[in-house]
């Protein structure tokens, strides 16, 4: 479903709109939707990640220990690095 609305930008701001949707092969309709669906995405991304903050988890040091474990294994059974599949 698509929703018809009225919204007024800046002068520049549509500008850059116009030519970066002409760039893109896009109608500038496409375009502005496209651009605040990333938007919004980036919106609900940075919330999650700063609860995940607020929350006290590593993520990111718990992933690495799991690459760094796996590693290990494949050393002891497979005597090596990762076999490619």
């Amino acid at each position: 479903m698509t929703a018809k609305v009225t919204l007024s930008f800046a002068d520049e701001t549509i500008a850059d709109a116009r030519r970066f949707a002409k760039r893109e092969g896009l109608s500038l309709s496409a375009w502005m939707d496209q651009a605040a669906r990333e938007k919004a995405l980036r919106e609900v991304f940075a919330a999650h990640a700063a609860a995940v903050g607020r929350a006290g988890l590593d993520l990111e040091s718990a992933s690495l220990a799991d690459a760094q474990e796996v590693g290990m294994v494949d050393d002891l059974l497979f005597g090596g690095p990762p076999r490619a599949a």
